[in-house]
């Protein structure tokens, strides 16, 4: 029996490769046509009805969510900044320093001594020098003198231990430290920390 005899092979051919003609199995053409009925039904759900949330409507939902539960956080953190004490734990001290090194200490100078931004070592402090007060700066920042309200960009536990790690800068003698801040000028007489 020639080649072109065989009622399985088609009539065209490429190269001298002739193409067979098998019958697909059955499962694969059921295969098939659920794909296309499944095609056509989300099509019409998500797209044409519109009752199916595509993925940019869910992630607004989430991002709602999300946005929820950062307030949330936010707000219990406020809450909680009057009553905190500074950490002692050494894992949070040095997740706070980490923090300080990137974040702080281009304004601040690693070692606290400060640069753009106050002095940290010493007992002067512009906005107060109790801890709240720290966490209050840290969290709400001072955008008339160029600090960043870092409540947008840290979350409520690193702001409590860079808060905490700059505590154990208090009273270190840094090499070159910038001057005393006072809030009054010295021509208009004594700073209320004189």
């Amino acid at each position: 029996m020639n080649d072109h005899d065989d009622p399985l092979l088609m009539d065209h051919e490429a190269d001298g490769i002739r193409e067979l003609d098998n019958k697909l199995p059955r499962w694969w053409v059921w295969l098939f046509n659920l794909t296309i009925v499944f095609s056509i039904i989300y099509l019409i759900y998500y797209h044409v009805i519109g009752d199916g949330r595509i993925m940019l409507a869910e992630y607004e939902r989430e991002m709602k969510i999300g946005d929820a539960l950062k307030s949330a956080a936010l707000a219990r953190f406020e809450k909680e900044m009057e009553s905190l004490a500074p950490a002692r734990d050494a894992a949070v001290l040095a997740e706070g320093k980490r923090i300080f090194d990137q974040m702080c200490a281009p304004c601040h100078r690693p070692d606290g001594g400060g640069l753009v931004g106050p002095n940290l070592t010493d007992d002067y402090w512009i906005h107060g020098g109790e801890f709240k007060n720290n966490l209050r700066i840290i969290y709400d920042g001072v955008p008339d003198k160029g600090m960043v309200t870092w409540k947008t960009l840290l979350k409520p536990a690193e702001i409590h231990a860079v808060g905490s790690y700059i505590y154990t800068l208090r009273g270190t003698n840094p090499p070159n430290p910038k001057p005393r801040e006072d809030l009054a000028p010295k021509d208009t007489g004594p700073s209320e920390y004189e």
